[in-house]
Parts: C-alpha cells; sequence; structure tokens
C-alpha cells in the first residue's frame, strides 16, 4: 500500500474533499479539456501523482523488486531477467462519461474514498489488457539458466497483477536483456584484450629465497643422496652448516687429548674406572639425563685423571661432580646439588662436591666444547640413512664401549664410524659404503683397528658388577639389541 499522504488544507476545493494540486494535470485530463469545452466550467478532479495506483489485487511483497531505471516499471514482474516476454496489446474501449462521487460525510484525508473516484473526461479510457496467461519463452543456445523455472515465476507475477484499471505500463525487458548481454561481450573483450597488452612483470627472486635455495652441489662417484640438501629447509638439521660443524669438531679434538694415565694414577685400576663409568649410567637412567650428558660427564673424568691423581675415596666424588657439570651444560632442567649428594649415599657434603667442581672446570680451563662421540654417531647415522635398530644397536657398541680403558686414546669422530661399520657387520647389512665414507671423512683401512677393538669389548664376559649397560640395552624400548648375536669374524 501507498504511504499514507499529508492533507495541506490550502489545496482542498470547495465542493469536494478531493485533495487537489495547483497548476498540476495529466495528459488525459488536456485531452478531456480540450474535447469538451464543457467541462472546464466543472471543478476538475486530479488525482495526485504522487500517490502510487492501488489495484484490487496487489502483488504480494516476496513476488515484487523494486523498480530500476532499466528494468520492468511495472514493479511487478519477478526476478526472471533472463525471460523476455511478450509485449502486453493496449485494448481500447470507450466508457462513458462518469460524475465525481460527492461524498460529504467522507473525511478528507481519507484515500480509499479519494481513489474511488475517477476523473470525467470524455476522452476514451485504456480497458483492461489481455495478461497472457502462458509466457512464450524461445529456447536459445546461449542461454545456460533453467527457463522452465523462470517461466513458473513469471506466471505466478502476472497472475497477481491482474486488476481492472488500465494499465499504462510496458515491460522493457526484450530491450533491456539484449543491451545487456550486448556490453558485457564488449566489456568481456575489452577485458581481454587488456590482458594480452599487459606487460608480463618477471617476479624478481629476493635475498631470503635465494639464500634458502639449496645449492646444486657435485658429489663424489658413488654417493647415493645429499643429505644435506634433501634436509635443506629443515632448521633442525641446520643442513647449510652441518658439514662445517662436525669438521670444526674434528679440528677440536686435538684440543683434548687423552693419554695413558692410569701408571700414573697409584690408587686406581681399570677396574675400578669401569666400575665408576657403570655407576654413572645407572645414575643417567634414574635422572632420565640425555645420552649427550653422560659422554660429557665420563670425557670430563678421563680428562681430569689424565692431569692430576686422586685417591680411591674421592673418585666417586669426581664422577658425581662430572655429572653435576655435564648436566648444568646439557640438561634443560638439570638435578640439583642435593640430588648428587643423595646419590652418593651422603659420602660427600656440599662443600666437597662444589670444591671438586672448580678443579674439573679448572682442569678444562672452562672449556665445556669437547667433540663427542655420541653426536658423531648420530651424524653419521642420519647422513647413511639406516633404521633405529640398526643406530640403537651402534649406540649400545660404543656406551659400552666407555667402560673399556683400551678405546680412551681414540679418536671420537673415529671410534663412533666404528661403532657404526660394526652394526652394520652384526645387521649383515654390507660394509662400509660411499655414502658413509663421504659424510664421516674415513675409510676402512682408517677403522680396522677401533672394529676389532670394539668387537673384543663385547665378546669379554663382564661380571655381574658391569651389568648395567648390558640389561639397559636388552630392553624392548631399545630393541633388545644386546641380544643380537655377536661376529666372530669381521669383514673388514
Amino acid at each position: 500500500m501507498a504511504p499514507t499522504k499529508i492533507v495541506n488544507s490550502q489545496n482542498k476545493h470547495p465542493n469536494t474533499a478531493i485533495v487537489m494540486r495547483k497548476g498540476i494535470t495529466t495528459r488525459n485530463q488536456k485531452a478531456a479539456l480540450a474535447n469538451n469545452p464543457v467541462s472546464t466550467k466543472m471543478p476538475t478532479v486530479v488525482k495526485d501523482s504522487r500517490i502510487k495506483r492501488k489495484a484490487e489485487a496487489s502483488p504480494l511483497k516476496e513476488k515484487t523488486t523494486k523498480r530500476s531505471a532499466l528494468g520492468n516499471i511495472t514493479n511487478a514482474i519477478g526476478k526472471s531477467l533472463g525471460v523476455q516476454l511478450p509485449e502486453a496489446k493496449r485494448v481500447v474501449k470507450k466508457s462513458q462519461v462518469l460524475q465525481p462521487v460527492k461524498s460529504s460525510a467522507a473525511p478528507a484525508h481519507n484515500l480509499r474514498n479519494t481513489e474511488r473516484l475517477v476523473v470525467k473526461t470524455d476522452n476514451v479510457i485504456p480497458a483492461k489488457p489481455k495478461v497472457a496467461t502462458r509466457a512464450k519463452v524461445a529456447k536459445r543456445a546461449e542461454d545456460h539458466v533453467d527457463v522452465t523455472s523462470k517461466v513458473t515465476n513469471v506466471r505466478r507475477s502476472l497472475d497477481m497483477e491482474k486488476s481492472e484499471e488500465s494499465s499504462l505500463y510496458v515491460s522493457a525487458l526484450e530491450d533491456v536483456s539484449e543491451e545487456v548481454s550486448k556490453k558485457n561481450d564488449k566489456n568481456a573483450k575489452l577485458q581481454e584484450k587488456k590482458e594480452k597488452e599487459k606487460p608480463r612483470v618477471v617476479k624478481k627472486e629476493s635475498i631470503a629465497e635465494r639464500l634458502d635455495a639449496p645449492p646444486s652441489r657435485t658429489l663424489p662417484p658413488g654417493v647415493s643422496w645429499d643429505f644435506d640438501v634433501e634436509n635443506w629447509t629443515d632448521p633442525y638439521q641446520v643442513s647449510p652448516y652441518a658439514m662445517e660443524i662436525f669438521e670444526y669438531l674434528k679440528s677440536r679434538e686435538k684440543l683434548f687429548p687423552i693419554g695413558d694415565y692410569m701408571e700414573k694414577q697409584v690408587c686406581l685400576s681399570r677396574w675400578m674406572r669401569s666400575l665408576l663409568v657403570d655407576w654413572m649410567v645407572e645414575v643417567q637412567e634414574s635422572f632420565e639425563l640425555n645420552h649427550e650428558t653422560l659422554y660429557l660427564a665420563v670425557k670430563l673424568v678421563d680428562l681430569y685423571l689424565t692431569k692430576v691423581t686422586v685417591g680411591k675415596e674421592t673418585l666417586q666424588l669426581l664422577g658425581a661432580a662430572s655429572l653435576f657439570i655435564a648436566s648444568k651444560f646439557d640438561e634443560r632442567i638439570p638435578p640439583m646439588i642435593e640430588d648428587f649428594l643423595y646419590i652418593c649415599d651422603g659420602a660427600y657434603n656440599q662443600r666437597e662436591l662444589i670444591r671438586m667442581e672448580m678443579n674439573v672446570l679448572k682442569i678444562v680451563d672452562f672449556d665445556l666444547g669437547i667433540p663427542l662421540s655420541y653426536r658423531f654417531l648420530r651424524r653419521y647415522a642420519r647422513c647413511a640413512k639406516v633404521s633405529m635398530p640398526t643406530l640403537t644397536l651402534a649406540r649400545y657398541i660404543l656406551e659400552y664401549s666407555l667402560m673399556d680403558y683400551s678405546t680412551i686414546m681414540f679418536s671420537d669422530s673415529k671410534i663412533a664410524a666404528a661403532a657404526l661399520l660394526l652394526a652394520l657387520q652384526m645387521k649383515d647389512l654390507g660394509g662400509w659404503t660411499p655414502t658413509l665414507e663421504y659424510y664421516t671423512g674415513y675409510k676402512v683401512k682408517d677403522l680396522r683397528e677401533i672394529v676389532k677393538v670394539l668387537n673384543e669389548g663385547l665378546h669379554k664376559k663382564q661380571k655381574d658388577a658391569l651389568a648395567t649397560v648390558r640389561n639397559k640395552y636388552s630392553h624392548k624400548i631399545f630393541f633388545e639389541v644386546a641380544k643380537v648375536p655377536l661376529k666372530d669374524v669381521l669383514d673388514v
């Protein structure tokens, strides 16, 4: 419905209660005045053009849309721009001249009474158009829309448009659809032409991308893969610097020499050292410390014994202080000093432990960046892409060698490579490959002597007091590698 019009008292006709506007007439009124001069004497009743025409059967709100400049101005056709409707024919029918209905009782602002008035004219009044009951829709090859559903919507909207009054509006859907399609085709061609004429922008590679790009390296003959290039984008592998890091660690091995110190240690023996290392492995398991912590602690013990003579009663104190230093260097949350005093069964106090810690740090000149065989072993196993059981077996061989005094003088990088070679032999996975030779920097002839020493150490029958390492690697979590059959003859 149209909104209620505000009535202006100055525009009321004296004889009627119809709202008038001065100086405004419609085309039908002008024609009526020209053909019938008598009607000029009568008051001209003009229907306000601002009031919307009301049909007896108004279209439903959900079936109508707002009128657009190029759309259907009847405001009654549904959302079916893809369908072209035939233009409704105008039927002209003569009608008798009707006198205006006077109603003194009706209020001036009653729009219903106002709408009942008919303009008095001698001209013909457009008759009710014949509404097309069936919309004939031409099937076109270029239509990609479901025409059947659109015709149904148009029929419903036309049925709701039935009215007794004559319609002065014409649908412009045919012209609009053709113009819109032509305009869209033209815009598409222009856009395609612009894209063709647009110069191609070559993306410049940034400095970060160039640095992150893996390099192209020439590998020696027989090397299967470049492990560092394959993991170039992995920040945990540190592939751009891995080779240089381990070459640097190799160069530092000569800074921490360990000689045959047992002759200088009057109160110590090889058996006592093996007992100390076995106890340190048990502490590492109890506190769940890293393997690097254990290897660093054993290295600190050997470096200290190389330069200082100690008694039997201070040997365990040396081991506890070495573990305490290594924990603070490698662990994220190192154990407290009270924990190390507790595992020593109260044999030492806090002052003695701190004093021994200071002495060990002075001997190594506070340089704890000691190359460890465990770090070399992990690097070699990753580059060779060996399985986890094979790597665990090599770790067992290397950790078992910590108790063997005859291995303390070997280079950490060499003994790690020899442990991996022995594990490959025990698993029957072949010998030393060119890939391992490339990443370790050692040939079989460089490792032959060390491999034999490690194999002999595994064949030795240790006493029950030195069973910690064997029991540790007999567990399922370590793939029970301590139970792997030993090799009597090695192919090295």
